[in-house]
């Protein structure tokens, strides 16, 4: 018996039923759909990529810590040896050397001669190395390398230098503890934020045009000769004074009132030498050098206006006032200082 005839008449049905193709879709059995408009330009244009901003010029480069270990000694001149020749042979530095016998630039000495080579711990300067980052590898404050080495303005560093580096304590601490010790200061802005150069290159002379972003590792030619008075960065109410605060306190600039997104004016023609937020405190802050050893400083500001090594004059503003890092209203903090030394702004600025 056929197999066929043996199934149900509904299946027999369903089966035909799977044999028949589909019904043709036509683009009339469905109602008509609204044109949308092309794409715009800003629809198919690529987000802009959100690039973090480069390191600050003071941590562009690494600093090892291979300092080496110098004992006292004592160093005959050969013929031909000149004072850095000597250097090298002992692991000491020239201007180290110069200073325990001295002799002064141009360093000159003659066969024969002895010289007193001074113990210590020194350090090879490298290029692009600064004075922040080299005492951050270390653990030591860079004023007490300041000091120690008697560096002086400009402090620009030269490659191939070799640095006194002294000793806080005893114990050598580990890579860690010099991180959770390190504190950036002011005077460390003033005095070692500017990479090393190699020995022969010129610093690097600062450009008019906002829109040129300087290397990281190259440093700023010091500005020229400072002209004029100071200006008020901007108009409020000085609401803290310079001076001593109490015994243990002291308060190195003034602190001016005013409304979020107030512009900060360049209170002298400079260079902008530092910009960033990684001063402890002062949030947003912009440092301008002037010349004869003239800077101010521009803290808790909203938003930061110009890059470093850019030129500005008088009354250029080159930031917006805010309440940034740990202001309790908002506010602008101005100092002043004359090499690393802090003015009272109020002795220099206009009579209110």
């Amino acid at each position: 018996m056929n197999r066929l005839g043996a199934l149900p008449i509904t299946a027999l049905a369903l089966l035909a039923a799977g044999c028949v193709p589909p019904p043709i879709e036509r683009a009339s059995d469905y109602p008509e759909r609204p044109q949308l408009p092309p794409p715009s330009e800003a629809d198919t244009r690529l987000p802009p990529l959100s690039l973090p901003p480069p390191p600050p010029a003071w941590e562009a480069r690494p600093v090892i810590a291979d300092a080496i270990e110098v004992a006292a000694s004592e160093y005959v001149v050969a013929p031909g040896d000149t004072l850095r020749a000597v250097a090298n042979a002992t692991g000491a530095g020239t201007e180290a050397i110069g200073a325990a016998n001295g002799i002064i630039p141009p360093y000159t000495i003659y066969a024969g001669q002895r010289l007193r080579i001074p113990a210590g711990r020194y350090h090879l300067v490298r290029p692009g190395e600064t004075g922040i980052a080299i005492a951050r590898a270390y653990g030591v404050p860079w004023a007490q390398i300041v000091t120690a080495n008697d560096l002086v303005e400009p402090y620009v560093l030269r490659a191939g230098r070799r640095i006194i580096i002294p000793r806080t304590s005893e114990a050598t601490p580990t890579a860690a503890e010099r991180a959770a010790a390190f504190r950036l200061e002011l005077d460390d802005l003033v005095t070692g934020s500017e990479p090393a150069l190699e020995t022969a290159s010129r610093p690097t002379p600062p450009s008019a045009s906002p829109g040129r972003v300087l290397p990281p590792d190259a440093a700023l030619a010091a500005p020229l000769r400072r002209t004029g008075a100071f200006a008020w960065p901007l108009n409020g109410t000085v609401v803290r004074r310079f001076g001593q605060v109490s015994e243990s306190e002291r308060y190195n600039g003034i602190k001016i009132a005013a409304p979020p997104g107030t512009p900060v004016l360049a209170s002298a023609d400079g260079v902008v030498a530092y910009t960033g937020e990684t001063v402890a405190g002062l949030g947003g802050l912009v440092m301008l050098k002037h010349g004869d050893g003239w800077v101010t400083f521009y803290g808790h500001n909203s938003q930061l206006l110009v890059q470093r090594g850019q030129s500005v004059k008088r009354g250029q503003t080159i930031a917006l006032s805010g309440n940034t890092g740990t202001a309790d209203r908002p506010q602008l903090h101005f100092e002043l200082r004359q090499g690393r030394t802090p003015v009272d702004p109020l002795s220099q600025l206009p009579k209110r």
